[in-house]
């Protein structure tokens, strides 16, 4: 029987256009795998369940000030917003999202996993 990596226990597929999806109760989506060029949504995006830890939409991840770093939080990090992050298809990116929006153009499949 074949297992999937990590705890993975599920999958969603979203395309441009589409409704945010949201993992069910419990679950973040961990990894997100795009199937052709995709961008998101400006505001909601891409929305971490640790906006500080995670790089997002909402909020730039690990930005503090040079020097200031701690060991939850580096810095020198910039927010995801429409202009900045085109993901290429066949790209994968790890973190814990509480929700996703694709924005103008792309296809993706998120997979979720248990917190």
């Amino acid at each position: 029987m074949k297992t999937f990596p990590g705890n993975i226990s599920g999958s969603v597929f979203q395309i441009a256009g589409g409704d945010p999806i949201v993992p069910p109760t419990d679950c973040v989506f961990v990894a997100i795998t795009a199937l052709v060029a995709t961008d998101f949504a400006a505001s909601g995006g891409l929305v971490a369940e640790t906006a500080t830890r995670w790089a997002n939409t909402e909020d730039a991840a690990g930005d503090l000030a040079a020097d200031a770093e701690t060991k939850a939080e580096g810095s020198g990090g910039v927010q995801i917003n429409a202009t900045n992050l085109d993901l290429p298809a066949g790209c994968t990116i790890y973190g814990k999202y509480t929700s996703i929006d694709v924005g103008a153009a792309g296809q993706i499949i998120a997979y979720y996993a248990k917190k």
